[in-house]
């Protein structure tokens, strides 16, 4: 017995002429603004508000970026300008004293050479070849 899958899933139906549910309410949505801001202020001191909502209008019902929607845009704008930013820079003092902690430093790893130090890779690595030698062991003992 054969089933026919599905194919197609994201694309959504055409309801209304060429437009999509989404899209004709963007578009209608828009107009309903427009024509609101005209009776409201005119169309002399309007035309420059009309025209910003019909082209965000338009925007959201037919510009599709990296074939994404375009709210899905204007919503990671809006998140990334709410959201708290890590700036992290390295502040350039004196070139006095970037020398005097350079030879600091230089004399604290000629002082402690004799200290090994494991980076977090090489503890992972080091944790990883133990596990995986304790199994073997146990393997064996059981065997």
């Amino acid at each position: 017995m054969q089933f026919k899958v599905p194919q197609f899933l994201d694309i959504e139906d055409k309801i209304f002429g060429p437009f999509t549910f989404k899209e004709f309410v963007y578009l209608a949505g828009g107009a309903g603004l427009c024509f609101v801001i005209y009776k409201a202020i005119g169309l002399f001191w309007g035309a420059i508000p009309i025209l910003a909502v019909g082209g965000l209008a338009i925007a959201l019902a037919r510009y599709r970026p990296n074939n994404k929607p375009f709210i899905n845009m204007i919503e990671a704008g809006f998140n990334y300008m709410i959201q708290s930013k890590l700036y992290i820079w390295k502040i350039r003092k004196n070139k006095a004293k970037i020398e005097e902690q350079n030879k600091v430093a230089d004399i604290n790893n000629t002082t402690n050479r004799d200290v090994v130090r494991l980076s977090g890779n090489k503890l992972r690595d080091l944790a990883w070849s133990l596990d995986v030698l304790d199994i073997n062991k146990h393997r064996e003992i059981k065997n």
